[in-house]
């Protein structure tokens, strides 16, 4: 019994694993119709139709360019760069529940990697180590451009996890739990975006800083560092940089729904379990899940090619001027609000 448990387990994870590199790929090809949309243009349209191979040409190319190694540079550590960047990037997702319960061979499990009562800290400890893989990528190049991205994202991204953080703490608070699995079902009746607006908005704006996204790209500001902390790199390296950039923004579209959109949860979700069964339910709930972050997704393009880069000044004035004190000020009503209604 407890193999079977073990395999089906297993088969999620690599399930979990290929489906986000899977939409990591196509969230290239997405970013580039939504791109091609606001502009007036056509966008991919040559490699397959509609251009729906244009990810998979892209991966030929980064896999058989030439490598290239700057002479002065830290072999080891120009490796490790990357790959600590991508390792911890296909990391987080590990403890975010992607469905609902289901029963398969005398089995009940839950659609998740693991169900870690500490969900929440995992994914701030591996979202904090993806910071060293830029560090690291950016100080090993030998490279002043490539140094100065590192160090501008090092900076931004300390900035703006404190207050991510603290606008997570309301939730706890509210929940009583760290678990990601409690937290989503806390919100089977009113999504938490109602009770947490402040919150939402603070946590989506921090969202957009820690995965690098315009308006808060400083880190691979063209008009000034040429390319950043992968200015050096080529082949599959610059890659791994570049695909850790869109599973990270996958994931945080995919916690976005999970802390404030209800995740896995759907209207009459319990009518359509007593009338089709617990599993068809669990599979309706990871399609509600996807669904959710998919268009998240889509607010990250839109947002990239709508709004101009700020100036390094302003993004840092933001994060501690502005958005720490809110999520403070956040807190402590949220823990005012949760002592009246106890009275």
């Amino acid at each position: 019994m407890e193999l079977t448990l073990l395999l089906i387990k297993g088969v999620i994870i690599l399930l979990i694993f290929g489906i986000t590199l899977l939409i990591a790929t196509y969230s290239t090809y997405a970013e580039r119709k939504v791109a091609a949309f606001i502009q007036d243009r056509i966008g991919p349209n040559r490699a397959g139709p509609f251009g729906l191979l244009q990810p998979i040409a892209d991966a030929g190319k980064m896999f058989f360019k030439e490598e290239f190694i700057p002479s002065q540079a830290n072999k080891w550590l120009f490796i490790l760069g990357p790959s600590a960047a991508m390792l911890a990037a296909t990391m987080t997702s590990a403890v975010i529940p992607f469905g609902a319960e289901m029963e398969l061979f005398g089995h009940k499990f839950y659609i998740q990697g693991v169900d870690g009562n500490i969900g929440i800290l995992y994914v701030f400890a591996v979202v904090a180590l993806g910071v060293y893989g830029i560090m690291i990528g950016g100080w090993a190049s030998n490279n002043k451009y490539s140094l100065l991205g590192a160090i501008r994202a090092a900076s931004q991204n300390i900035s703006y996890e404190l207050a991510m953080g603290l606008s997570i703490i309301a939730i706890v608070m509210m929940v009583g739990s760290l678990s990601l699995r409690e937290i989503v079902e806390a919100q089977k009746d009113v999504w938490f975006v109602f009770y947490q607006p402040l919150g939402f908005i603070i946590f989506l704006t921090c969202a957009f800083a820690e995965c690098n996204r315009t308006p808060f790209d400083l880190p691979e500001c063209e008009s000034e560092l040429i390319g950043g902390y992968h200015t050096e790199y080529s082949s599959m390296k610059l890659g791994f940089y570049l695909f850790a950039e869109y599973i990270n923004m996958f994931v945080s579209s995919v916690m976005i729904s999970t802390l404030y959109f209800g995740g896995y949860n759907y209207p009459f979700m319990s009518v359509v379990a007593e009338n089709f069964g617990q599993n068809i339910a669990s599979i309706l709930s990871v399609v509600a899940l996807f669904a959710k972050a998919l268009f998240f997704v889509f607010f990250y393009m839109w947002v990239r090619w709508t709004l101009p880069r700020f100036r390094y000044d302003q993004l840092m004035n933001l994060g501690w001027k502005g958005l720490l004190p809110l999520s403070i000020l956040n807190v402590i009503i949220t823990g005012i609000v949760i002592l009246i209604l106890k009275k």
